[in-house]
């Protein structure tokens, strides 16, 4: 199963009544520090800001004659079918997780008007998903898949074409996230075996690396949802059947915390602000600087949908992965000034984030959570070697993601 080209490059002019091509820029800070040619392709520009308003566009103009659309998005599918909807004067119902950014609801709220119905229903996307298809079934009305449809898929692919017309050649290589498998699908479609791919996917949602492992889709039965826009549980069927057949084609799998390290530089050096999945592929640049080397590589930015109200939560877990902020359970003697010789322990650059006690009954040692946040990695070695010779037992509990949950 896969598409036909020249059904991609009509879709790709037809977009033109709603949007433009979305940039292909050279990034001079990313093609000098991996000695390589780094273009962005900057879906995070389009007027959803993010790529799934092409599949939207798509799939709703080829079946125009159709009375309502139903959806069931995390949020940018959300967007997309909101906006085109809206373009075409159609109605739209959209199911939406209620864990789902207040920032994505209010947009998709704002480009539908009047045309579009946002129902908040599930903590995760696949109870959301289930939903939306109950509904559409009752009410007769035609369900848009974000990822397993041909024709939201021929949409995706609308970016190769613009990155074919834009570059004048196939790039050497172009790296792109995988979530349900709608935009890789039709990008490997569209350019097949002229190009060299890597898939991307966050640790904590890897639905296609279960899917290559088994040889089919495959449900997780747990999915970490801070990388929205790629977090789902099953691969589609239908994007499975193209992407199985590049087994060959290299597969990544991102920390979430060392995602949030890349948004934070992006945001900081570049002024370009990413929501997780956006900020995948340029992530794993991190893991590629052999291959890529002098090399012409594509990076889809995918989405630019990011709550400002999770700035703060994005900042906490780029320090934790780079090792400038832990969490201890540090035993305290209780007895006075032993608060002090502690605190005396501490070098100029450490400062503490969190204190609090959590055994305050506690006779002979008080059991204290501390947050401590320093300038590098090696002068938290230094300190434990201080509470080592000190003869204070303690435990680093940045990474245990149980106590982390119950105690941070």
């Amino acid at each position: 199963m896969s598409i036909v080209k020249k059904c991609v490059d009509d879709a790709t002019i037809q977009m033109r009544q709603i949007f433009g091509a979305t940039p292909l820029q050279k990034n001079r800070h990313l093609s000098e520090l991996y000695s390589s040619n780094i273009w962005l392709k900057r879906e995070d520009l389009s007027p959803v800001r993010s790529y799934k308003i092409r599949g939207a566009f798509n799939a709703i103009r080829k079946r125009i004659d159709e009375r309502h659309f139903v959806c069931a998005s995390a949020g940018n599918h959300a967007q997309g079918v909101s906006f085109v909807s809206n373009f075409f004067s159609k109605k739209a119902t959209i199911f939406m997780p209620v864990t789902t950014p207040q920032q994505k609801i209010n947009k998709t709220k704002i480009f539908g008007r009047d045309n579009v119905e946002i129902i908040l229903i599930g903590d995760y996307f696949d109870d959301c998903l289930y939903e939306a298809q109950e509904f559409a079934r009752r009410n007769n009305a035609y369900f848009l898949s974000p990822f397993d449809d041909l024709d939201v898929i021929e949409g995706q692919a609308s970016v190769a074409n613009e990155i074919y017309e834009q570059m004048g050649k196939t790039p050497d290589l172009i790296i792109m996230p995988v979530g349900g498998g709608g935009l890789s699908s039709g990008i490997i479609s569209y350019f097949g075996k002229n190009c060299k791919y890597v898939l991307v996917e966050p640790k904590g949602a890897a639905s296609l690396e279960a899917a290559m492992n088994n040889s089919k889709p495959v449900k997780l039965e747990k999915i970490d949802n801070f990388t929205d826009g790629a977090s789902v549980a099953q691969i589609g069927e239908r994007n499975f059947d193209i992407l199985g057949q590049y087994r060959n084609s290299m597969r990544l799998t991102i920390p979430e915390n060392r995602i949030c390290t890349t948004m934070l530089e992006m945001l900081d050096i570049e002024g370009i602000v990413l929501e997780p999945a956006g900020a995948l592929s340029i992530d794993s640049l991190k893991d590629l600087r052999d291959i890529i080397f002098k090399k012409n590589v594509v990076c889809i930015t995918t989405g630019g949908n990011f709550d400002f109200e999770r700035l703060p939560e994005v900042k906490e877990r780029a320090r934790r992965f780079s090792g400038l902020k832990k969490y201890l359970i540090l035993q305290l003697p209780q007895r006075p000034g032993s608060l002090r010789e502690f605190l005396n322990m501490l070098g100029p650059d450490e400062d503490i984030t969190q204190f609090e006690y959590l055994k305050k009954s506690a006779r002979n040692f008080g059991t204290v959570l501390l947050g401590i946040e320093t300038t590098s990695t090696e002068k938290f070695q230094i300190l434990f070697e201080r509470l080592g010779e000190a003869n204070l037992t303690f435990k680093d509990i940045t990474d245990d993601e149980i106590l982390s949950q119950f105690l941070i």
